[in-house]
């Protein structure tokens, strides 16, 4: 996976095996994909939700893939006395054959797919070299997570002894996720405010 990644002034390390170089992102492109992602031009606050459960027909279908369910929140937060805008993602996923709920979350960033003609991804990192995924636009109704490595915690166990990896495999590389209502992924947020503010969205 090659991709350029954007950032006002660095470039982090998002997958292991990817490689970077800084750039400017064209800010029109930025804002029209933001408007996709978030269904509207950007809020003080903006979030949007993305579920799958793979059902029986598709995970027979894709024998080695570990993930049985995903959900992505996506949220855009604009910094007025910065003028700019942070992005973040929480992701929660059930594993096949694995009991729990696990959770990963970090930063994102536009980055520039090098590999698909200049497409603009979000990036996302968790900190302390913990990987990472691109999120993509599929169509309005869709989102595409593209993924190498990324850590993970049991849910409810946040600390070293909860922590793991997830590693894309044959078939856990890409996953398409739907649109779907923000109730659905207020299980991946533990700020008492912050889920109060999802709910009146």
């Amino acid at each position: 996976m090659k991709f350029v990644w954007i950032v006002a002034a660095v470039a982090s390390l998002v997958g292991a095996n990817a490689s970077f170089a800084q750039e400017a992102v064209d800010k029109a492109k930025a804002a029209t994909f933001d408007i996709k992602m978030f269904s509207g031009p950007l809020s003080h606050k903006s979030y949007v939700c993305f579920v799958r459960r793979y059902d029986a027909s598709h995970l027979a279908q894709h024998p080695r893939q570990k993930v049985s369910a995903m959900k992505l929140l996506l949220t855009a937060e604009e910094a007025p006395e910065d003028k700019i805008v942070n992005y973040s993602f929480r992701l929660g996923f059930k594993y096949r054959h694995r009991a729990g709920n696990f959770d990963s979350s970090g930063s994102c960033n536009h980055i520039v797919a090098e590999n698909s003609g200049g497409e603009i991804r979000l990036g996302c990192g968790v900190d302390c070299e913990g990987g990472g995924i691109e999120v993509a636009m599929k169509d309005a109704r869709s989102a595409l997570i593209r993924l190498e490595r990324i850590r993970i915690w049991e849910r409810n166990k946040a600390n070293d002894d909860a922590s793991d990896d997830l590693v894309g495999g044959a078939d856990d590389k890409t996953f398409r996720v739907d649109r779907a209502d923000l109730h659905e992924c207020s299980e991946l947020v533990t700020d008492r405010n912050e889920l109060a503010a999802l709910r009146h969205k």
